[in-house]
């Protein structure tokens, strides 16, 4: 990605340790870019997958996302 392409990057991962992890991950590779990153709310159940939440669960977790610092 080069800089100033985007202006924002949602992370989506599982809610689950291994979703944490890659989304701390992916904000480190990110730190040296002007681009705010959030990650979805916790609106969804923990260790639950995101293939088996329905239109409205996640677009309130969208809603409520949350800026990672």
């Amino acid at each position: 990605m080069r800089s100033g392409e985007a202006k924002e990057i949602i992370l989506a991962t599982n809610p689950s340790m291994e979703g944490d992890a890659t989304a701390l991950y992916l904000r480190q590779q990110l730190l040296n870019m002007n681009v705010r990153v959030t990650r979805l709310a916790r609106g969804l159940p923990v260790g639950g997958d995101l293939e088996y939440a329905d239109q409205n669960t996640l677009l309130r977790a969208l809603a409520g996302r949350q800026e990672m610092s």
